[in-house]
């Protein structure tokens, strides 16, 4: 991969996925919202429904590079990329899309797992967006949730889209922080930019931008759960593309790079800003290994070659 330090950047931040894969044993009946004005759905080409509905998950792994504590830890990340059903009302997937009616939203899923260690104790951090397909009626992730745990402690940051604004819980160990729930204005979501790249990288904005950050960088730097102004930019160099989102608020540049073709493979990304100490040092993740597989059939013993396979490691925390 393209090393990104040639540029100025930087960055962190099927019909359903067979019930065994977090079945639920139910839940309340909640209200659906308000139907919005709608406009005509966006649709996928046939490229692009062969792909993501084979009934199968796309897992890449990538070598870490972590920024804590003033230091920088070798890891690893795994981004799990799936389409699946989500209700609309209750904002969690389906157990019966077939019997679900209106109530059924296709979705693409990215679950982000991150390992890495600091001295003798372990993080695990992972980041769950939900953006509907239907981006021209859906422009947002409809749901994010993000969570950090380590040895001293875990935080939890959740984000719902309804009635055009986000209702947010952030829950923390720390007591500066606690336990809160607020609202926002819709605006350009982090966490979102993942799932737009591999839906339609043409709709990434540019430009001066108000841009809500990341739910794990919030969670490791705890900065105010509020947006931000930003600036961002689109570079294309044959097949790769380096998107780039600079908030100089928090003295931070978040690039991803992706190809610049279908299915727009995530390559990597950097995320440079200033740790406790006030000591900018930077992120990287380098793309490693794929997969396309359902990987949640794949959970017995005899199984566990083939994390070695995605270049990961067989026994983990």
């Amino acid at each position: 991969m393209k090393r990104l330090t040639l540029f100025p950047i930087a960055a962190l931040l099927f019909s359903a996925l067979f019930t065994a894969c977090g079945q639920s044993n139910g839940a309340d009946d909640v209200k659906t919202p308000e139907a919005k004005q709608q406009v005509a759905p966006f649709a996928p080409d046939a490229a692009w429904n062969a792909y993501w509905y084979s009934g199968k998950a796309e897992l890449t792994s990538y070598n870490l590079i972590q920024n804590r504590y003033g230091e920088l830890h070798t890891g690893t990340a795994v981004n799990i990329f799936v389409t699946e059903d989500f209700s609309k009302s209750k904002q969690v997937k389906l157990d019966n899309p077939s019997s679900a009616g209106n109530d059924k939203l296709p979705v693409l899923k990215l679950n982000q797992s991150i390992k890495f260690v600091t001295g003798i104790y372990p993080y695990s951090l992972m980041l769950s967006t939900f953006q509907p397909v239907d981006l021209n009626n859906y422009p947002h992730a409809i749901k994010v949730s993000g969570s950090v745990q380590e040895w001293c402690g875990m935080a939890y940051f959740q984000l719902n889209e309804r009635n055009d604004a986000y209702q947010i819980t952030s829950n923390s160990y720390f007591e500066s922080e606690g336990d809160r729930t607020l609202q926002l204005a819709t605006v350009m979501q982090e966490d979102a930019i993942w799932n737009m790249i591999r839906l339609k990288p043409e709709s990434l904005p540019t430009g001066n931008i108000s841009i809500l950050p990341g739910a794990l960088y919030l969670r490791l730097s705890h900065q105010p759960l509020e947006p931000v102004q930003a600036k961002a930019t689109i570079v294309k160099e044959g097949n790769a593309v380096w998107y780039t989102v600079d908030m100089p608020s928090l003295k931070r540049i978040l690039t991803i790079q992706y190809e610049n073709s279908f299915p727009y493979r995530i390559l990597g990304w950097e995320d440079s800003y200033p740790g406790f100490d006030g000591k900018v040092l930077t992120t990287k993740a380098t793309r490693n290994k794929e997969m396309i597989t359902d990987y949640w059939r794949t959970h017995n013993n005899a199984d566990r070659p083939l994390r070695e396979q995605l270049g990961l490691p067989v026994d983990t925390q």
